[in-house]
């Protein structure tokens, strides 16, 4: 995907000193996804263009970028790795931040003073009303050219709309500050594709409102750009305009607006949401299972140790669908419960799962969802008494276990960590299994009794926790259990 920006502002070198960039070298930058490279197509008095080409690592989005990581999708066909995106917003926010936030050392007067400019993005993904593009950009003063992107003709046998694109070259002119442009960019893109490459959090709720202040609060289609940056959450999408009007001196939502906004919480008629995928973590595994409801019984052992425990404020890891989220919803004592996962598409149906949108502020309070990979530490965990992993530890690569430990029992310092995992032995006694099979194909290991034992007693003595473990399900001679339960408790 390719965004360039082109000013006949004179001179109009100093484009370089807006963006931070010196139009003499190529600037890369390793982004999570990818690889960002900018550079100047032309330079002079007259007429200077800056691109930003964003290289989309299509396998690293499944698999990870090294072994410490995991991709952010489960499937490698998708447009993610050329459509302008939400891929872009982040692009933009990273390697421009200064531009963005509209500082220029040397040259400060210039970025605060409005200067023609004209950007091109392309492929643009526009899926939604036919005037979408006009009604976003044509308010904030620009002069808008769309260029449709057509597919091969040779798809038309597939029958009608299959050789239809939603894609388009865009181009706006205007005389605008240049943080202004980046600002519109930043929101809008995300806005016009309806999809997001991440789970949407209050994180960015708070991004909508920081970029949008200055000109969101009058636009005459703010309810739609709220609604649909914030994934259809009409009660976020209402508390970002709220925000935004009291900043303009009114203090609530107009009930012409509130009826604006019931709309835009609704996808436009005859258009296609499309989710992103949720990792298959359990359904082959629970079919497996299923005749000894193991799956249920796991969670609801899980559920009752914490409540033994004592345990108020705990962290799901690798929460996936939210199944044992809804089970500590259900219990009074936890006060705090947060869920983890890496794959946006398994939160956003954890959320639908616990209608969080629908609870009560005091119920809502309780609970938190965070995308996050569990081999990286991550701060907003740290706070937690106890952290529970269910079924999660088969799905990581052996030698990545280190890493998970780390973050668990020495970083977090979790007072309570309840690991399950699969009892390998067991497998001999589910019906269809061939010798030597997995219970999922995401497994990369299934531990047996002594195996998980050996593991789990190292790391209860290098990181100081004492640990007990027990079996789940029936107990069968010589198999063992179905599945398996550590208890770490810090010493």
């Amino acid at each position: 995907m390719l965004l360039t920006i082109s000013t006949t502002h004179h001179p109009a070198r100093d484009l370089g000193f807006l963006l931070h960039k010196n139009p003499e070298r190529v600037h890369e930058m390793d982004l999570s996804f990818g690889r960002a490279v900018m550079f100047y197509p032309e330079v002079s008095d007259e007429q200077a263009t800056f691109a930003l080409l964003l290289d989309i690592d299509s396998v690293a989005l499944v698999r990870g970028r090294n072994k410490d990581s995991k991709g952010l999708f489960d499937q490698y066909v998708s447009d993610r790795p050329y459509a302008a995106s939400s891929f872009l917003s982040v692009a933009i926010a990273k390697a421009l931040r200064n531009a963005l936030g509209g500082s220029s050392k040397e040259r400060q007067q210039l970025a605060d003073t409005p200067i023609p400019l004209k950007a091109r993005v392309l492929p643009v993904p526009v899926r939604g009303a036919e005037d979408l593009v006009a009604r976003l950009f044509e308010p904030l003063g620009y002069d808008v050219g769309i260029e449709p992107i057509a597919l091969d003709e040779k798809l038309s046998y597939l029958g009608e709309g299959w050789d239809q694109s939603p894609y388009i070259a865009l181009n706006l002119t205007g005389e605008v500050r240049l943080s202004d442009l980046l600002s519109h960019l930043y929101v809008l893109i995300p806005v016009l594709d309806k999809r997001k490459h991440y789970f949407v959090d209050r994180a960015e709720l708070e991004k909508l409102v920081a970029k949008g202040e200055s000109w969101l609060g009058g636009h005459p289609a703010k309810e739609l750009i709220a609604s649909r940056y914030l994934r259809f959450k009409k009660s976020w999408a209402r508390e970002a305009l709220l925000r935004l009007a009291v900043e303009d001196g009114i203090e609530e939502v107009s009930e012409e607006a509130e009826a604006s906004l019931d709309a835009a919480s609704a996808p436009e008629e005859g258009s296609v949401v499309a989710e992103p995928p949720s990792p298959p973590k359990d359904a082959a595994e629970e079919a497996l299972e299923e005749p000894i409801r193991l799956h249920d019984l796991r969670l609801d052992t899980v559920t009752a140790k914490l409540r033994d425990l004592g345990v108020r404020r705990v962290v799901d890891l690798g929460c996936g669908s939210g199944k044992l989220l809804k089970r500590l919803m259900a219990e009074r004592q936890f006060s705090e419960i947060l869920g983890v996962d890496v794959s946006s598409g398994s939160l956003e149906v954890a959320e639908r799962r616990l209608r969080i949108e629908t609870l009560p502020e005091r119920q809502k309070a309780r609970i938190k969802l965070l995308q996050g990979a569990l081999t990286y530490r991550d701060r907003r965990i740290e706070d937690y008494e106890a952290a529970a992993l269910v079924e999660v530890i088969e799905h990581l690569e052996p030698e990545r276990l280190e890493a998970l430990e780390r973050v668990i029992f020495d970083c977090a310092k979790f007072e309570t960590v309840i690991i399950t995992t699969p009892n390998r032995e067991y497998n001999d006694l589910f019906e269809g299994m061939a010798p030597g099979q997995l219970r999922h194909a995401d497994h990369r290991f299934e531990w047996t009794r002594g195996e998980f034992n050996a593991w789990a007693s190292s790391v209860a003595e290098k990181y100081a926790y004492q640990v007990q473990i027990s079996g789940i399900g029936e107990e069968v001679e010589n198999f063992g259990a179905p599945s398996q339960m550590a208890v770490f408790e810090r010493v």
